[in-house]
C-alpha cells in the first residue's frame, strides 16, 4: 500500500478549512443583515395590527384604548372591555420579533361616568404606537410609530419622537 493511499494530508484538511472560514465570513453579514431585515417587516406589521385593533377596540367600546393589554388577549381572563382579544398574546406582551411594541394612551380621557362598569376608562383623542428595535444595529435598524391615522413612520436611527397623541409628523412615511 503505498502512502498516498491512506487518507488526507494535513495541508490537505487546512485548505479545505480555511475555505469554509471564508465562506463563514461572506454569508453570516448577508444572515444577520436578512434577519434584522425580517424582524423590520414583522415589526410593521405589528404596529398595522395594533392600528386595526385600536380602531375596532373604538367602533366597539367608544374610546381608543390606553393600553395593550386593553385590546390584546390575557390568558385566563374572560374576553371584554381590559380584554378584547384583538391581537394575540405574543403582540400583548410588547415583545415580537427583536422589538418593543408599546401603546401610549391619548390626553383627552373619557369621562369614568360614561364608561361601562369595570372598564378602564379610555380616551377620546386617540393613541401612539411605536415599535423599536430591542437592541439597535442587531434586532433592527429602524423604529416605526403610528397613530388612529394609520400613517406609519419610520425613524432610521431606532428610536421614536412623538407627540401625543400624534406620531410626528417630522418621522418619514413608511414607503
Amino acid at each position: 500500500m503505498k502512502n498516498r493511499d491512506q487518507g488526507f494530508s494535513l495541508i490537505e484538511l487546512l485548505i479545505v478549512v480555511a475555505i469554509i472560514l471564508i465562506i463563514a465570513a461572506i454569508s453570516i453579514p448577508n444572515l444577520l443583515r436578512s434577519r434584522m431585515a425580517a424582524n423590520e417587516a414583522s415589526a410593521v406589521g405589528s404596529v398595522r395590527a395594533v392600528n386595526v385593533a385600536a380602531i375596532e377596540y373604538q367602533s366597539v367600546y367608544g374610546a381608543f384604548p390606553s393600553t395593550l393589554a386593553q385590546i390584546g388577549t390575557t390568558a385566563g381572563a374572560a374576553p371584554g372591555c381590559n380584554n378584547a382579544q384583538f391581537v394575540d398574546a405574543v403582540l400583548t406582551s410588547g415583545n415580537k420579533s427583536g422589538y418593543d411594541v408599546a401603546l401610549i394612551a391619548g390626553t383627552q380621557a373619557i369621562p369614568s361616568s360614561s364608561v361601562p362598569q369595570g372598564c378602564t376608562p379610555g380616551f377620546s383623542d386617540g393613541y401612539v404606537v411605536t415599535a423599536t428595535p430591542v437592541t439597535v444595529g442587531s434586532t433592527g435598524q429602524r423604529a416605526f410609530c403610528s397613530d388612529a391615522t394609520g400613517v406609519i413612520r419610520t425613524s432610521p436611527i431606532g428610536t421614536v419622537s412623538y407627540t401625543s397623541p400624534l406620531c410626528n409628523e417630522n418621522q418619514n412615511p413608511l414607503r
